[in-house]
């Protein structure tokens, strides 16, 4: 299996077995770092969270699947956007730790050294994304 692959089959476990983990993510998020919860106040039907959960699940999809440099894009736009708010690119790094680990949890025992690797490699292509490697052309001076 591709890393794609074993990522891939990770999300279809997930949906197949618990369905929306959107709620287990963000409480994860919010365990992290206790900085996030008050940013959701206002997100009182949680549309902004879905909605965060969607784009960043895609850009897992995208980054896992190589195929296009959308993906890498939408996090730096995201890592811009959240530097608004205050937050650091670490600190915007962490929802994909929290997905990560929340699907970790949920698996369990069927959680494998092999799904550990895949999700590693996966955090360090996604922590890497906005360096001189992705934009609109490296400046050289």
């Amino acid at each position: 299996m591709t890393g794609y692959d074993i990522i891939a089959h990770t999300l279809a476990q997930i949906a197949a077995r618990h369905g929306d983990v959107c709620l287990d993510i963000f409480a994860r998020l919010y365990a992290m770092d206790e900085a996030f919860e008050p940013m959701f106040d206002m997100d009182t039907d949680g549309g902004v969270r879905r909605s965060m959960l969607t784009t960043s699940l895609n850009c897992v999809r995208g980054i896992a699947k190589g195929d296009s440099n959308t993906p890498r894009y939408l996090i730096e736009a995201a890592r811009m956007i959240h530097d608004g708010y205050g937050l650091s690119k670490e600190q915007v790094n962490l929802f994909f730790v929290a997905m990560r680990d929340t699907y970790r949890d949920l698996l369990a025992a069927d959680w494998s050294s092999g799904l550990e690797t895949a999700w590693e490699n996966l955090l360090e292509e996604l922590f890497a994304t906005g360096r001189s490697d992705v934009g609109c052309g490296a400046r050289t001076s």
